[in-house]
C-alpha cells in the first residue's frame, strides 16, 4: 500500500473516531413519542428549555414542566431551578425539549456537567428538524401556556 493510502486511511480512521466520540458526548436522545410515552408511565419528568413567549406561541409539551434555560441567574440558576424541581434527585430521569432540538442538547450538557445523571434531549424540538417532525407535527398533545 503507498504511503498515500496509507495517510488517507489513518486520516479517515481518525475523522470516524473522532465524530463517534463526539456524538457519545452529547448524550442520550429520546424521540418525542418515547418521550410522551415515558412521561405517561410516571418513568420521565420532562422539561421544557424555551422562553415564556415561546411557549405563548406553541403551547407547552403535555405534562411538561417549563423552565427556561435562559434563567436572569445564568446557568447556575437554570441548574437550582431544575434541582428544585426535581426535589434535589440528580438520578431522577428527565427529558430536554426545546425548539428544535439544540438549546435541549445545550441544556443536557450543562446539566451533566453538573453532576444530573438520567439527562435525555428531544433532539426534534417542537417544531421539528433533522431529528424528526418534531412534537407538534407528530400531533402529541399539547397545553396552552395562558399564565407565560
Amino acid at each position: 500500500m503507498s504511503v498515500f493510502r496509507l495517510s488517507v486511511a489513518a486520516l479517515a480512521a481518525f475523522t470516524l473516531s473522532s465524530i463517534l466520540a463526539c456524538s457519545q458526548d452529547q448524550g442520550p436522545n429520546l424521540s418525542a413519542p418515547d418521550a410522551y410515552a415515558q412521561v405517561q408511565a410516571g418513568k420521565l419528568t420532562l422539561i421544557d428549555v424555551r422562553t415564556s413567549d415561546e411557549w405563548r406561541q406553541t403551547g407547552v409539551a403535555k405534562g411538561a414542566l417549563r423552565i427556561n434555560m435562559a434563567n436572569a441567574q445564568g446557568e447556575t440558576g437554570f441548574i437550582q431551578q431544575v434541582g428544585t424541581a426535581l426535589g434535589g434527585d440528580k438520578h431522577r430521569p428527565i427529558g430536554l425539549i426545546g425548539l428544535a432540538g439544540n438549546r435541549s442538547a445545550n441544556a443536557q450538557k450543562v446539566l451533566r456537567a453538573s453532576g444530573f445523571t438520567h439527562v435525555y434531549t428531544i433532539k426534534e424540538g417542537m417544531l421539528g428538524g433533522s431529528a424528526g417532525p418534531g412534537w407538534i407535527a407528530r400531533r402529541l398533545p399539547v397545553e396552552a401556556c395562558r399564565g407565560c
